[in-house]
């Protein structure tokens, strides 16, 4: 369920179906000495700088022999019909050929790994060729399969590219080697051959790589739905700074007001001491208000997702987030339980950081072809390594009387505690994520545990 995404960010995917509801918690222990804590790291520059959510339709754990050629051959009916279409066949190639080449990068022995690309290559040939055995015969249509075929084409080329530049090379496979860059010649020519990109956009890598991107955004469109966020307590936010205040001037006044009978004439003394309690007011008003505010939101949600199909308008589901630091007492019992069993040596002093989103499908059902959503929620932990220490340590050796010194990295590690709840079960999941200054070093699942609940 949690992989990694980026050098410095993970992912988690849970899958939705019609009228689901589901509610997913993480508990993260940072160890004090990364420097997190709310001072450094309030909870809402998190979630508005390094937290993205967005929800498409069935792409869960999709590979390339997985597609559906169904979705792109329903090139009938309306034209919004057709492009939903287009773009969920061509939205699901990409992230299939993104995950297969992935995998195949992972194999180390030359022979299993010309197989596996070979094996890519043949079935991204096929659905290729099913794409273009459906062009379609209205004109008003074409521009959409245009820009899905130049993309899909644009990109596997690209990912081949990457897969024979990042593989291993050796001289026995020269033969599947070579059948695979002819295989992307063969595509560069085809997008020639349609004209598809202009010489000066193919000549300018910045300007074929834009436009590529622009069309990704392009055959999104349907598939990923459409976001909207709203910003929960923000008027009782107001609310409170407003009683605040009215409370700390009605006791200023009354001060004010004593202090005034007290010294008939004003004095120097009087301007002091109403300088003073100015003074106090604005010092004390800002601290009060902080720990009324954080009293009363502690516990719930700060914001909510809506999200709707982009081209219907309707909603499909809608997210409630919590986020916010926590003490270990809060905790709930069973997330005690999970991590009392780490070693002793990992039970380090630490700041807790709770996550926590809410989901509800309010769809009875989806659009004609679609049978699940699959929701991707995006951490990034590059503030959580703007305070690791820099350089590498040295690891000394004695061997028949010589030292020899090795280099080695910091690495700091943070436990996290998963926990997704859904009407029939809940599951337990506990990851040690390994991490330096530059990069996400380790994943590590050390723990988990599937409870189904009693009817």
């Amino acid at each position: 369920m949690l992989k990694q995404d980026e050098n410095l960010s993970f992912v988690i995917e849970p899958q939705l179906s019609p009228r689901a509801e589901q509610r997913l918690d993480l508990y993260f222990s940072i160890p004090n000495e990364m420097g997190i804590n709310a001072q450094t790291l309030s909870e809402e520059s998190y979630f508005n700088n390094q937290f993205k959510s967005f929800v498409a339709y069935n792409a869960n754990n999709i590979h390339l022999p997985l597609v559906r050629s169904r979705f792109v051959s329903k090139n009938k009916g309306e034209q919004q019909d057709y492009r939903q279409n287009l773009n969920l066949y061509c939205y699901q190639v990409r992230l299939a050929i993104d995950a297969d080449i992935k995998d195949a990068l992972k194999i180390q022995e030359s022979d299993e790994f010309y197989q596996r690309a070979m094996e890519l290559c043949e079935q991204s040939q096929s659905l290729l060729r099913k794409l273009r055995r459906y062009t379609p015969d209205n004109e008003k249509l074409i521009p959409f399969y245009t820009n899905a075929d130049n993309y899909l084409s644009w990109q596997i080329e690209q990912t081949f590219l990457k897969l024979l530049d990042e593989g291993p090379r050796s001289s026995d496979h020269a033969k599947e080697r070579n059948d695979l860059l002819n295989f992307c010649k063969s595509e560069s020519e085809y997008r020639a051959e349609q004209q598809y990109n202009s010489d000066p956009t193919l000549k300018d890598a910045n300007r074929i790589t834009n436009k590529m991107r622009l069309l990704q955004r392009l055959i999104e469109h349907g598939v990923i739905l459409q976001r909207q966020t709203r910003y929960l307590n923000s008027y009782l936010k107001r609310l409170v700074k407003g009683s605040v205040t009215a409370v700390i001037m009605a006791f200023v006044m009354v001060v004010i007001l004593n202090a005034r009978s007290t010294f008939t004439e004003i004095t120097a003394s009087l301007i002091l001491i109403l300088g003073v309690i100015y003074g106090l007011r604005e010092i004390f008003k800002e601290d009060i208000t902080r720990i009324i505010w954080r009293a009363i939101v502690r516990g719930r949600p700060k914001w909510r997702f809506i999200f709707k199909n982009s081209i219907t308008k309707d909603k499909v589901a809608s997210q409630f987030i919590w986020l916010e630091y926590t003490r270990f007492k809060k905790i709930p019992k069973e997330v005690r339980k999970i991590f009392s069993k780490r070693r002793q040596q990992n039970k380090q002093a630490a700041q807790w950081l709770h996550f926590a989103s809410e989901t509800r499908v309010s769809a009875k059902e989806f659009l004609p072809g679609y049978d699940s959503l699959q929701q991707t929620l995006q951490f990034n932990l590059a503030p959580f390594a703007r305070y690791l220490k820099k350089g590498e340590g040295k690891l000394y050796h004695l061997e028949n009387n010589k030292i020899s010194k090795q280099g080695v990295e910091r690495r700091y590690q943070l436990n996290m505690v998963l926990v997704l709840t859904e009407p029939d079960k809940t599951l337990y999941q506990r990851y040690k994520i390994t991490l330096n200054r530059s990069k996400i070093v380790n994943i590590e699942l050390i723990y988990t545990s599937d409870a189904k609940k009693e009817e």
